[in-house]
């Protein structure tokens, strides 16, 4: 049965992604009025998201946003269908990076590096790095397999046929080391925006007028490998255009304090999630979690998070 639903996915995906971008853009057009004017795609999360994010702003303005962002997010789908064909050439001018020269300059002279991302812009079609530097250095990116094998499979064909490598995220520490053992250069993405689960929850930050708890893998591995440490700064030039700008955070991540990479990372993910708000995940439910349940649930001992068998003293 996994044979078969992943050739049908294959199938459907496939005759999808043949159709010209402007042809799939109409149809995100007729999707965005199913998602935000009939079913109303997680409008409360996303609502709750945005007032709380930005309390200055009207209703009328986040009303506004919240719409771009429908817009955004159908056109994000049919643009993720079109990766399963679109050319080298095209995808070269409508997935644009800029801050390659440090970037590669750093990968030359044999150093990996760490780069943070963030659910900005069209976070899949950056999986084009490879066209952009040396063969010699091998992209990669880390993925949460997806339960259904089929679509994880399928999903994997496409994210991986631009030459970047998926590494599942409870192997990325024993792939990262494997590769240096091997004396070869990696360039590797993390996105790392989402909401930890309870007992990967080792630090807090300030992000988007929120108290909120943060993945720390992404630093913790730069921190033990010696990887310099970049943020993919994601820009939507217009419909279909993007570009990353690729900026350096650092070459020394063993000099830096405990949770400063962290701590740098989102403050620089909501300066770019502020210059255009639109463009970022609002539909994910990113602050259920809160410090007062964490507390209440959990407490750090050695550096693990164990579940509390007492209530805390007050």
């Amino acid at each position: 049965m996994t044979k078969v639903g992943y050739y049908i996915g294959y199938a459907i995906w496939y005759t999808l992604s043949l159709l010209p971008l402007r042809v799939l853009y109409v149809l995100s057009d007729l999707l965005y009025l199913l998602v935000s004017r009939v079913v109303r795609y997680r409008h409360r999360v996303i609502w709750n998201n945005l007032k709380t994010s930005f309390p200055e702003k009207t209703d009328q303005e986040i009303r506004r946003i919240e719409h771009d962002f429908y817009h955004y997010f159908c056109d994000y789908l049919v643009e993720t269908i079109k990766m399963m064909t679109i050319s080298e050439r095209q995808l070269r001018q409508r997935m644009t990076f800029t801050g390659m020269e440090e970037l590669n300059r750093v990968l030359s002279s044999g150093q990996s590096c760490a780069v943070y991302l963030g659910h900005v812009g069209n976070w899949e079609w950056i999986t084009s790095l490879p066209f952009w530097v040396s063969s010699d250095v091998q992209c990669a990116q880390i993925y949460h397999p997806l339960e259904n094998a089929a679509s994880d499979k399928l999903f994997l064909k496409v994210r991986e046929r631009l030459g970047a490598r998926c590494i599942a995220m409870n192997d990325t520490l024993r792939e990262v080391v494997r590769y240096r053992r091997e004396g070869r250069t990696i360039c590797v993405g993390y996105i790392s925006d989402q909401k930890p689960h309870w007992v990967n929850i080792h630090h807090w930050v300030d992000f988007l007028n929120h108290d909120t708890p943060v993945l720390t893998g992404t630093e913790r591995i730069a921190r033990s490998t010696g990887h310099a440490v970049f943020y993919a700064d994601v820009t939507r030039k217009r419909r279909g255009y993007y570009n990353c700008d690729m900026q350096l955070i650092t070459t020394d991540p063993k000099s830096t304090n405990e949770w400063e990479l962290t701590d740098r990372y989102f403050s620089a993910l909501e300066q770019t999630i502020r210059r255009n708000p639109a463009i970022w995940l609002w539909s994910h439910d990113r602050w259920k979690r809160t410090r007062e349940e964490f507390n209440r649930r959990f407490e750090v001992k050695d550096g693990k998070v164990i579940r509390r068998t007492t209530p805390p003293s007050t």
